[in-house]
């Protein structure tokens, strides 16, 4: 028996040993490098500068600090909504931006504790917005409503508005530019991008609903089955968010959390 109690426990050890030794976070610190997938066509959390292939952003912020607590460089790695969780599964890097908690996402992949909340309402031409005071205005069969493929808004625009006509559009296009171009009535999207999008074009404006629908934790995606890093990311965002950086980084891209 006591044979057995021994044998067990040094196996324990070994696996335990192997499991590190395994882990992207080890892997990570031998080659010195974090792999950042992002979308870059996220205002403001992540956003591509096509002359400088440079990103910036409340996303980029928060992954250099990472980066920069791991003792590593950050690397980003260009990806689009639809590709997102792929990129974690097939390896292509080790970690995403924010990206939305979704339950069909978290059948493959894994999330870190989540550090910002958000909602999300609709966007229109400001010339549209008499027609439009609620959510239920959208739903029947002469409003088209734009979404991007692959993204959590993709679904909710098929829950919300069953009767509408759906516009799916693939990245790198973007839903609102549907909307931009009379293509669309309306996109639906969180109420941080709705924020920019109005500020950057006048010619649209967010519908003044009774509440924003959907209210969602962002966190960052990672491999599924290394709960060692996954373990790593939850103590650093835990610390982060105690320590004020969070809400430092959201104040200076002029992000609200719900």
């Amino acid at each position: 028996m006591k044979k057995l109690i021994t044998m067990t426990v040094i196996g324990l050890l070994a696996f335990t040993h192997m499991a590190h030794a395994q882990s992207r976070l080890q892997e990570i610190l031998d080659n010195g490098v974090l792999r950042v997938g992002t979308t870059g066509d996220w205002n403001p959390m992540t956003m591509k500068d096509p002359a400088t292939n440079s990103y910036r952003g409340f996303d980029i912020d928060v992954t250099t600090e990472l980066a920069k607590d791991l003792g590593v460089k950050v690397e980003y790695v260009a990806t689009d909504w639809k590709t997102l969780v792929n990129g974690i599964t097939a390896n292509k890097y080790d970690i995403t931006g924010s990206a939305s908690l979704n339950m069909s996402r978290a059948k493959v992949a894994g999330y870190s504790q989540p550090y910002f909340y958000l909602a999300f309402v609709p966007v229109v031409q400001k010339k549209d917005l008499a027609k439009f005071s609620d959510w239920s205005d959208f739903d029947n069969a002469e409003v088209k409503v734009a979404a991007t493929l692959g993204t959590v808004q993709e679904k909710m625009v098929k829950e919300f508005f069953p009767n509408a006509q759906h516009i799916v559009i693939e990245a790198p296009a973007r839903d609102f530019q549907e909307l931009l171009a009379r293509r669309a009535d309306v996109s639906v999207t969180s109420n941080v991008e709705a924020a920019t999008l109005v500020e950057k074009f006048s010619q649209l404006a967010i519908v003044p609903v009774k509440e924003p629908r959907k209210p969602t934790p962002i966190a960052m995606l990672l491999p599924q089955d290394d709960q060692v890093w996954i373990n790593y990311i939850n103590h650093w965002v835990e610390l982060k968010k105690t320590q004020g950086f969070f809400k430092a980084t959201a104040q200076k891209w002029g992000l609200k959390s719900l």
